[in-house]
């Protein structure tokens, strides 16, 4: 077994993508095959902002007279208004071909620079369209307004790979709302997943994952990161064990038939116990070139990250990379240096 790579989610604790592009490789470069922008601006929530998108869309309104606030933003759902047919509903932009192609122009430019290593790729995190639905989207109307925004974010896709050379290109669909689904049919109340309106709750969820994911082409690196939840460096339900993790890494892989080159799976800081981490035996390893285990915490650092370390090898999984279990963009920024110096301490460059 080899402890080797690191892999950054997608927020770091920067205020713009040069800083994150710099401080990463600075720290970090020889283990990354991949660099995120830090989802700086207004993606540093991550799907928050996509409130603006709904409000800007003809045929949808606000349900709810008092704005819901959370982290500054209005999260009130829309409701179909009657103004327009389901199937005419047309989103415009959505915000992340724009930040992709400006964060990328400076990604580039740094590389060519010689501050980013060469033969690195950007790597864009997008989430999948459930997360945005679930958040702004009354119940009764998501399955209405389930394709329109999934043809937006798919847009979005299109501007992105077709700006930015293959060669260059990575994209990682970051699956979090999933979990809160999956958990709440599976009798853990979770009341971020209720409301799923299709019959198989497992099967519908990987069918629109995987949808997601056919679509990023050939020759650009594919990823997943598959998530709990980190709002106040909390999940929304703690994972029993990795085997809902294992049950939707295998979905995607028998629904994908192309490469998928990574796939992070995150660790609980207070797991470092093996029935944790058994259900990894039954992982389709081979279908993911690259796995990274989000085991690595700046609570506990390099004592607690090797004993789960251990754990995870003794499951049988195999070679595996080191990262953090979701973006810590969100934490203080002195923090951000010694847990990049952490990741290198643990595993071996490339």
């Amino acid at each position: 077994m080899a402890i080797q790579g690191a892999h950054l989610v997608g927020s770091l604790t920067c205020t713009d993508a040069e800083s994150t592009f710099r401080v990463a490789s600075q720290h970090l470069g020889g283990h990354l095959r991949r660099i995120p922008d830090g989802e700086v601006g207004p993606r540093f929530h991550w799907i928050l902002f996509q409130g603006a998108a709904f409000a800007a869309t003809a045929g949808l309104s606000r349900v709810g007279d008092e704005p819901a606030l959370l982290a500054g933003f209005d999260v009130r759902p829309f409701a179909l208004d009657g103004s327009v047919e389901p199937d005419r509903l047309a989103f415009s932009d959505l915000g992340y071909a724009d930040a992709a192609l400006e964060s990328y122009a400076t990604f580039a430019r740094l590389r060519e620079a010689g501050v980013v290593r060469a033969g690195t790729r950007f790597q864009v995190s997008l989430p999948t369209p459930l997360a945005a639905l679930t958040t702004f989207v009354h119940p009764e109307a998501r399955a209405a307004v389930e394709g329109p925004y999934t043809a937006a974010l798919l847009a979005e896709l299109d501007r992105i790979t077709a700006a930015i050379p293959a060669a260059d290109l990575a994209i990682q669909f970051d699956l979090a709302v999933e979990f809160a689904y999956l958990e709440n049919s599976q009798g853990r109340a979770v009341a971020y997943g209720r409301g799923p309106w299709w019959d198989d709750v497992a099967a519908g969820l990987l069918d629109r994952a995987a949808h997601v994911g056919r679509a990023v082409p050939a020759g650009v690196e594919l990823g997943f990161h598959l998530c709990y939840g980190d709002v106040g460096e909390r999940h929304f339900v703690e994972p029993l064990d990795a085997t809902n993790l294992v049950l939707v890494a295998n979905g995607l892989a028998e629904r994908i038939d192309r490469e998928i080159t990574w796939l992070h799976l995150p660790v609980p800081i207070e797991r470092d116990d093996a029935a944790f981490f058994a259900p990894l035996r039954d992982l389709h390893r081979h279908r993911f070139a690259e796995l990274y285990l989000g085991l690595v915490h700046h609570e506990d650092g390099t004592d607690g990250a090797r004993a789960r370390i251990a754990s995870a090898g003794a499951s049988g999984v195999g070679d595996f990379g080191l990262a953090t279990e979701c973006g810590f963009g969100r934490g203080p920024a002195e923090r951000t240096a010694p847990l990049l110096d952490l990741h290198a301490r643990l595993a071996a460059a490339w």
